[in-house]
């Protein structure tokens, strides 16, 4: 029988540690949860942060889990999988908002639309499966970078130009955007990216509540605006859709 290599199961549990707590662990902590020296300890722990499974806080020095350990985390979950549980879910939206509604997923520097529900009308549409969306101006691009690491770090490194004269672009100021999106619970976009189109995002977690993906609707501000701010009653639909699909991926309540 082949016998299992030490230093991974050593990583493995350390990994398993930092990711079963709601705070950042320091060394002496880790070592002594997993009955190692500090200087083995410290050795694993340096090789995961070279790699971005870990990341180390300058501050305090404490130890939590890394960006790249959740690119891999998000990568687990299939798109399709994700597509099949917001079947139902974004229909039902479409047909409560009367208004587009998408599902996106992080794909290099933008958004990936994986699911395109027309709005219930007679007008003219495109199917937008496949399209790619900016991740700093739409709503669906700002959720994913105010709750996956990856997606903010993506989001800082691209080229984040105008597209109308009310698209955010300085780094300070998108960065208390992210806040605010944080601090809510969704995403707007109101005539950002596109004139006299707006839209509203919410994200969509797994069942390590993890970021997996965002929803949202789009269509003409005078239908989801009043008095410049989106309706209350779209924003609501929409968060209660998010979190329909989070707890069929197993999240939970959220």
């Amino acid at each position: 029988m082949a016998r299992n290599i030490q230093s991974l199961e050593r990583a493995a549990a350390m990994l398993r540690l930092l990711a079963g707590g709601e705070r950042r662990l320091g060394l002496s902590d880790i070592a002594s949860s997993l009955g190692l020296a500090k200087g083995t300890a410290h050795g694993i722990l340096r090789t995961l942060q070279l790699e971005g499974f870990v990341e180390q806080d300058e501050a305090s020095g404490r130890y939590q889990l890394g960006a790249e350990l959740l690119r891999l985390g998000t990568t687990y979950l299939d798109v399709h999988e994700l597509r099949a549980r917001a079947l139902v879910w974004t229909d039902d939206l479409a047909r409560s908002s009367g208004e587009s509604v998408y599902l996106g997923v992080l794909h290099q520097q933008g958004v990936l639309i994986v699911h395109h529900v027309f709005r219930p009308d007679d007008s003219r549409q495109v199917l937008e499966i496949g399209a790619m969306q900016p991740l700093h101006s739409t709503a669906l691009g700002k959720v994913l970078s105010a709750y996956d690491p990856v997606a903010h770090s993506e989001a800082l490194e691209a080229d984040r130009k105008p597209f109308t004269d009310r698209t955010t672009c300085e780094l300070d100021a998108f960065e208390h955007i992210l806040d605010i999106t944080r601090a809510r619970g969704y995403a707007a976009d109101v005539e950002e990216t596109w004139e006299g189109v707006a839209s509203v995002a919410a994200p969509i977690h797994d069942r390590r509540r993890m970021p997996v993906g965002a929803v949202g609707i789009t269509g003409a501000v005078e239908r989801l605006c009043r008095d410049g701010e989106l309706a209350p009653e779209l924003i609501a639909a929409v968060r209660d859709c998010a979190r329909a699909v989070s707890r069929d991926l197993g999240a939970g309540r959220f």
